[in-house]
Formats: C-alpha cells, sequence, structure tokens
C-alpha cells in the first residue's frame, strides 16, 4: 500500500505546538502538551527468490493532552493545519473536564533540546533498490540443499521525526531511526519440519545491514535449520535450564518486565505492588529497563511525554528495587518519571511501557557454565513468550536446544516449552554468564498499543518446569 508522505516544516510544527499549548492554558488545564509526529517506513520482503511484498505508509498529525483535575484529556488530529490543531487542544480541555478526581500534582521536565538521529549512515540516503537487494540476498543465501522449503529474507525500516512543547518549558524535537533484516529458514526432509531465524536490528542506521555480512547470516540460517531436522523430543519435568540471551529477556520483559510498569502498580493489577525492599530473586540476578542503551531497538531518547530516557534498576542483587514511570504514575507512587510514558504513535494512548528490559552479567563463560552442568537443557531462542503480571507466571515457548549430560553437548532438542512462577525461577538461579546480548522486537499492552522494545540478558541457570513439545 502507498501513501503520500507528509511533510511540515520543523519551525512551523513547533510554532504551531506553542500556540496550542497557550490555547490549553487558557482553557485552565492545569498541565499541558502538544506533540507532533510522523513516522515514516518500508518494508520489503523476499520469499524463495522472489520479491513477495514492498509496502512504504506514511503518518503523521498531533496529539494534545490536558490535564486537569486529576484526569487527562486528549484530543488528536491527522493534520499539522493550526485551526485543526486548535480544535484538538479544545477538544483535550473539554475531554478532561468533569467532577475533580484528585489534587495530583505531575513533575514535568522542561528541556530545550533538538537532536537528529545519531546514525553514520540514514536510511533516507539509501536507494529503495539497495534495500530490496538486502532482502533477496538473504533469501537467495539460503539455497544451500532442497531441504529447505521455504526461505525468506525481509528488510524493514521506521524513521520518527517527533517535536513537543509543553506548558512546563519544554521545548523539543528529536528523530528515532530504527533498522532491521532477518532471515528465516523452514527444512522439511518429509516427515520433520523446522525452522530458524536470525539477523540484526537496532536503533542505528543503515549501516545495521552494510556492516552485516548478509551471506553469512542467510547461510547460517539455512544450516541451522537442517540441524534441527535430527533433533529429539526433549524432556519433560522440574529440570536444570541454563536459558540462553533470548529466554533470559522473555523472562525479564514477560514475567517482571510487565509486572514492575507503573499503572500495573497503581491499579493493584501486578504480583509486585508493595514489593520493593522484598527478595525475589537470588543475589547474583540484577534487573535493569535502560532506553539510553546505543543503539539497542528500544532506546529512545526521550519517552512520548518529554522525560528523558534513564536506567531504571528493576532487581539490585535479589532485591526489587523500582517501578517504571510515566508522568502520572510517579507522582501517584510517589517517585520521579523514569522516561517510560510511551505511545504507539501520536493517535494513541500513553501508557507505561518498557524500553530495554535485561538482567545484568554475571563473572562466568558459557562453556565453564555447560561444563558445570551435570543434567539440564541450554535454550537457543525463542519462539514466543505469555505475560502474567497478575499471578507472576512465566511462560516461554523455546524454538530449540540442546541437552547437557555430565558437563558436555549430547544432542539437539526440538521446540520445547518452560513454565514456572518468576519469583521460583529467578530464586534459583545460580550462575550468569558475562555477555548480555539483547534482541529487538516489539510489545503490545494487551492485544494492541504497540511499542519498539529489546529484551536481553546473559546465559542463566536456573530450576524451570520442561514441557517435552512434539
Amino acid at each position: 500500500m502507498m501513501q503520500k508522505q507528509i511533510l511540515v516544516r520543523a519551525e512551523d510544527s513547533q510554532d504551531i505546538l506553542h500556540k496550542a499549548v497557550e490555547r490549553m492554558q487558557d482553557l485552565g488545564a492545569e498541565f499541558c502538551d502538544a506533540k507532533s509526529q510522523t513516522v515514516r517506513s518500508i518494508g520489503i520482503s523476499s520469499m524463495d527468490g522472489e520479491l513477495k511484498q514492498l509496502t512504504r505508509k506514511s503518518t503523521g498529525g498531533v496529539c494534545l493532552r490536558a490535564w486537569a483535575g486529576g484526569r487527562w484529556g486528549y484530543g488528536t488530529v491527522t493534520s499539522f493545519d493550526a485551526e485543526a490543531v486548535m480544535k484538538a487542544a479544545e477538544d483535550a480541555v473539554r475531554n478532561a473536564s468533569g467532577e475533580r478526581k484528585s489534587d495530583l500534582a505531575l513533575e514535568p521536565s522542561a528541556i530545550r533540546k533538538h537532536m537528529p538521529a545519531q546514525v553514520r549512515i540514514h536510511p533516507d540516503s539509501v536507494g529503495l533498490d539497495e534495500k530490496i537487494q538486502a532482502a533477496l540476498d538473504l533469501d537467495r543465501a539460503q539455497a544451500i540443499d532442497d531441504r529447505i522449503a521455504n526461505r525468506m529474507g525481509s528488510y524493514a525500516e521506521e524513521i520518527k521525526e517527533n517535536a513537543l512543547v509543553n506548558s512546563a518549558g519544554s521545548d523539543l524535537s528529536w528523530e528515532e531511526v530504527r533498522t532491521l533484516c532477518r532471515a528465516m529458514s523452514i527444512a522439511f526432509d518429509g516427515n520433520s519440519m523446522e525452522r530458524y531465524y536470525e539477523g540484526p536490528d537496532s536503533t542505528f542506521g543503515y549501516e545495521t545491514v552494510k556492516d552485516a555480512d548478509l551471506e553469512g547470516i542467510g547461510r547460517k540460517t539455512a544450516e541451522e535449520a537442517l540441524k534441527t531436522l535430527s533433533a529429539k523430543r526433549a524432556p519433560s519435568g522440574s529440570l536444570t535450564v541454563i536459558s540462553d540471551p533470548m529466554v533470559s529477556g522473555l523472562l525479564a520483559h514477560e514475567a517482571m518486565g510487565h509486572a514492575s510498569e507503573g499503572d500495573e502498580i497503581t491499579k493493584k493489577r501486578s504480583f509486585l505492588t508493595g514489593a520493593i525492599g522484598t527478595r525475589v530473586a537470588s543475589d547474583i540476578i540484577t534487573m535493569y529497563d535502560n532506553g539510553t542503551v546505543p543503539g539497542a531497538h528500544g532506546s529512545v531518547p526521550f519517552d512520548d511525554e518529554g522525560t528523558p530516557s534513564s536506567c531504571t534498576k528493576i532487581i539490585d542483587r535479589g532485591i526489587y528495587s523500582g517501578y517504571m514511570h510515566s508522568l502520572e504514575t510517579a507522582s501517584q507512587l510517589g517517585f520521579r518519571p523514569t522516561g517510560n510514558g510511551r505511545a504507539e504513535n501520536f493517535g494513541k494512548r500513553t501508557w507505561v511501557r518498557m524500553t530495554n528490559t535485561y538482567f545484568g552479567p554475571g563473572d562466568w563463560d558459557k562453556d565453564e557454565l555447560i561444563a558445570d552442568t551435570k543434567h539440564g537443557i541450554i535454550c537457543d531462542k525463542m519462539v514466543n513468550g505469555m505475560e502474567d503480571p497478575v499471578g507472576g507466571c512465566f511462560e516461554a515457548k523455546c524454538l530449540r536446544g540442546f541437552e547437557i549430560e555430565n558437563g558436555e553437548i549430547k544432542g539437539m532438542l526440538r521446540s520445547f516449552t518452560l513454565t514456572g512462577k518468576s519469583v521460583e525461577i529467578l530464586s534459583s538461579a545460580d550462575a550468569l554468564t558475562k555477555e548480555v546480548v539483547l534482541d529487538g522486537g516489539m510489545c503490545g499492552k494487551g492485544i494492541e498499543d504497540w511499542v519498539r522494545v529489546s529484551s536481553g540478558g546473559p546465559h542463566m541457570r536456573a530450576r524451570m518446569i520442561v514441557g517435552g513439545g512434539q
């Protein structure tokens, strides 16, 4: 689908936002902000040597928010027309009116800063043909064996241009650039069908693709899919599991991360409500949400309320130490905002959302950890996971794994599930590797409102319940 690109001069956008904030203040808003945004994206996919999809999208508009009497009022418009923006500003104040809920005062930032994306090769400087070729190269590099039944290569980019003005005195503009490429192979030998995927993602520019060995990524993806055809069924029961960085990150994100979002705490929908200062993990476990990691998929200079990104320590050597916050939840709970007020786009509501969520490193080498494990499983990539902020349970599906016997890798295992209570899993953790790896993706709040995030960690050894799968 092709849509006409929406353009507006930055100085014109900023002037409109200032006037909208003044209008909301005149109408009685206790606090207000105005944010303009354009989002441009390209998605390319190739299958079995043929280009299958090419999409270019461009959307834009303005979100106006007014805070009055303890409630938010929103007004949005898919236009940068000054008259339309002013009407949306009036709508925001009107939507915030009603019986006073509280006298809660927010603590917004007052910052004046203008930040272009920190990239070496801006995607705008690269022709579409080169991006299409990258997807085709990833696809074709997988054609190494007749048992590769399907092969896919993809390239995606997203460029967000943001401007925000608030009644506290902020005047901001910043650009977010994200690039991603992926290879995926599906292998079939007449009896079994298995898959594998690989590829980089970042908030750097097109150098993410330029610096990657696309041929090597595609070939490795196919080779690993073929190897998985000979995998056997995983054992079941309570076992020692070494989670790889993807599965460690899934535990951090789904089990502990969602339960640490401030709006889940204020609504008492989290098993971690009131848990600050209590032990929730072994003393080797430290966990962060950090929106400032250079190049990571979930990094942002500011959240969608204009609060600078920060590093929040959620678990400190096993002790639960903090929540992620928006302006509202920080004020409700008596903390400072952490830069986690995020929205999918200008037309969506702001919620408390993660950025880059991960466990910190330990002091083991991976080979040492395997050699020290008498019997267990080591994971290799994840398929999906499920959040349970109320019950605190963890459930994940692993793409594959390997069995460990007497400190040696003995055989490959087909896809299996991991379950357990997150506090029990983390309390059983006794070893972490030195290297922390982050993997980018999308996170939905409920079934919608998607934002870019990453999750990760080191290899972690703990006790989990394994379901043997196929």
